[in-house]
């Protein structure tokens, strides 16, 4: 554990529970892994649209997303489905699990993984699966990362408390809550650690560098149903969801941030959504008692003064979206949703820089001389000038270099040299 003084970044006046923080350090070192497994998680959320006429496909209308899960429900394990009150949510079997995110996007999580090719034949499988379904039902799954036709106002919230909760939260505190719950889909990878300072420079690296590596993989070619005027609209709809549980993690780049401080910073937050199904001193009680909106409340508030449970810490830490998010894993969370072979080679970028020794090392020390406000300026700087911009005082093109990226194009799909433009 890093034992070095630290500058508390938790919010002022939160009551934080010491038990609390302690779970949340056990956590995290139950993820640590000394000896090398390079191993990737990988979420591909995918946005579903109508065949006819390219409008969002919703969860409860006929032939829409639920029926979709109906149909799937023989390829997946009866026993891990996810099911409230009456609604199928999700579906899982070794090496994938299908969930829906607050819009009806449409998310595969695969893994582990231990090299990026693997993730070619996990998804084939699922598409080989699914996708006579999709023509049954005369939609299908698009890789962008925002609905191309559909307004976040005429998209309904799929059943779920916690999106209930979202929803009325989100939608109060920043400017793109409901485009986000609704419109948005992402592509994340997820890595390793092996211990804290291990984990700690690969956040670092990650929040440095996920927003330059985002506009070499940008695929948002529409905004509430006209061409994208942003150049990183994932970024730019994050960084103004909720600045108390998004963007750059607070402290990060202090000398003496550590475990402790991310601890800290997630239970002093507001937490939005209580859930106390796993709660013991909460059996009993009825749903609506153990699951509900805590707008004011942190986990101090709701949980018992104890050491937390698994299921507990893992609802806390869900309930922030930092860029670079820490679990018992590193979650990389960038970038627009991507067509396979994208994600492919996205993963492998991620493997390049944080799992090839020489390199890592390269970046760890790149990310020493950073500030917080370095990292708030070249992610601005990309935000206005786009490809012309000079991030951390290099031009897009030696970074194109830096990266490995030299044959990628970096323009987004989607414009008047893209005709194909809803055929990914």
């Amino acid at each position: 554990m890093n034992t070095t003084p630290r500058v508390s970044y938790a919010h002022v006046g939160a009551k934080v529970n010491s038990k609390h923080v302690d779970s949340l350090l056990r956590f995290f070192e139950s993820g640590a892994k000394p000896e090398r497994n390079d191993g990737y998680g990988v979420e591909i959320e995918h946005l579903p649209v109508r065949n006819s006429n390219d409008h969002a496909v919703s969860y409860a209308e006929p032939n829409g997303v639920e029926t979709l899960l109906e149909r799937l429900r023989p390829y997946y394990d009866p026993d891990k489905e996810f099911v409230e009150d009456g609604h199928l949510l999700g579906l899982a079997r070794p090496g994938i699990s299908l969930s829906l995110e607050p819009g009806g996007q449409f998310e595969t999580s695969i893994g582990v993984l231990h090299t990026p090719q693997e993730l070619l034949d996990v998804y084939g499988k699922f598409r080989s699966e699914i996708d006579p379904i999709l023509d049954d039902l005369g939609f299908r799954l698009i890789h962008y990362g925002y609905q191309p036709v559909t307004s976040f106002a005429d998209i309904k919230i799929n059943p779920k408390r916690r999106y209930a909760a979202m929803n009325d939260y989100l939608g109060r505190v920043g400017a793109y809550g409901p485009c986000m719950m609704r419109c948005s889909a992402s592509t994340q990878v997820s890595i390793d650690y092996s211990d804290e300072k291990d984990a700690v420079a690969k956040m670092r690296i990650g929040s440095a560098l996920g927003p330059i590596i985002s506009m070499f993989f940008r695929n948002s070619p529409f905004f509430e149903g006209a061409q994208n005027p942003f150049p990183l609209l994932r970024q730019r709809i994050w960084d103004k969801v909720d600045p108390q549980r998004t963007g750059i993690t607070p402290g990060l780049f202090d000398p003496r941030f550590g475990w402790e401080d991310y601890a800290r910073d997630v239970l002093a937050t507001p937490m939005m959504f209580a859930d106390l199904t796993h709660t013991p001193e909460a059996a009993g009680l009825s749903e609506d008692e153990q699951e509900f909106a805590a707008f004011k409340r942190n986990a101090a508030d709701i949980y018992p003064d104890r050491e937390l449970n698994a299921y507990e810490v893992s609802h806390i830490l869900s309930t922030h979206f930092n860029d670079v998010r820490l679990k018992n894993f590193v979650e990389l969370r960038h970038w627009d949703s991507l067509p396979i072979e994208r994600a492919e080679l996205l993963t492998e970028t991620v493997g390049n820089v944080f799992y090839n020794d020489a390199n890592f090392v390269h970046w760890k020390s790149f990310v020493e001389g950073l500030s917080i406000v370095d990292v708030e300026l070249a992610k601005d700087d990309l935000q206005a000038r786009g490809m012309a911009a000079t991030p951390f005082g290099k031009s897009m093109d030696e970074w194109q270099d830096a990266l490995g990226l030299e044959n990628i194009r970096a323009d987004i799909p989607g414009d008047p040299a893209h005709p194909d433009v809803f055929q990914i």
